[in-house]
């Protein structure tokens, strides 16, 4: 009995002090845009690079006064079967003119174990260059496996790097994605009439940290 209220003493004298550490409280940050805000969840544990590199440009403030510019959707984006499946989702970016870090190495799914569902916030990459995330980051209104690393989406079958989940305002993010975009001209290869360019892009007020609890 005395050696557990040692025990008890010393665990508490610790905490006291800050010696115990204590669990990690979530990671959220708000996306203020002139349609509303936007909630994100950043996952700092399973996704520790992505998050660092997004949160950056957050703490920055680099994306205040950027951009949605692109919205992926039924009468927007066409799908080519089996490798690339329809796609809805919302894509951000810095304001023209502010210079981007360098390119992030890919935390591929398999390692993080992070999946592309609806609701996940991912960086965008290029398709043929596994680690070349900047500051675009994407929003997911229906779920993705052929984002997720051995999908077909991107040819190199490596998929994107998802870092944090939707916590607050999916009716935002839906409202963007149904916002007015550039037209194009048809093509055998695509019939659509739509571009994926939001049109106005819809404005980023300011991007930040909400206090931790």
């Amino acid at each position: 009995m005395r050696q557990l209220t040692l025990l008890a003493g010393l665990v508490f004298t610790l905490a006291a002090s800050g010696l115990v550490a204590r669990a990690a409280s979530p990671v959220v940050v708000r996306v203020e845009t002139t349609l509303g805000n936007i909630d994100i969840q950043v996952d700092t544990v399973r996704a520790p690079i992505t998050s660092a590199n997004f949160l950056r440009y957050v703490d920055g403030g680099f994306y205040n006064g950027g951009e949605f510019y692109r919205a992926a959707r039924p009468d927007t984006y066409h799908p080519v079967l089996p490798n690339r499946p329809p796609m809805q989702l919302i894509e951000a970016r810095i304001p023209a003119g502010k210079q981007a870090f360098p390119p992030i190495p890919l935390e591929r799914t398999s390692v993080t174990g992070l999946h592309h569902v609806v609701g996940t916030v991912a960086m965008g990459r290029n398709d043929g260059q596994p680690d070349s995330a900047t500051d675009d980051f994407y929003i997911l209104l229906n779920d993705q496996p052929s984002l997720d690393f051995g999908g077909k989406r991107f040819n190199d079958a490596q998929g994107t790097a998802p870092f944090g989940k939707v916590v607050a305002g999916m009716d935002v993010i839906r409202k963007i994605n149904q916002q007015p975009v550039a037209p194009r001209d048809a093509t055998p290869d695509n019939p659509l009439t739509k571009t994926q360019n939001l049109a106005p892009p819809i404005r980023i007020i300011k991007v930040y940290r909400l206090p931790q609890r």
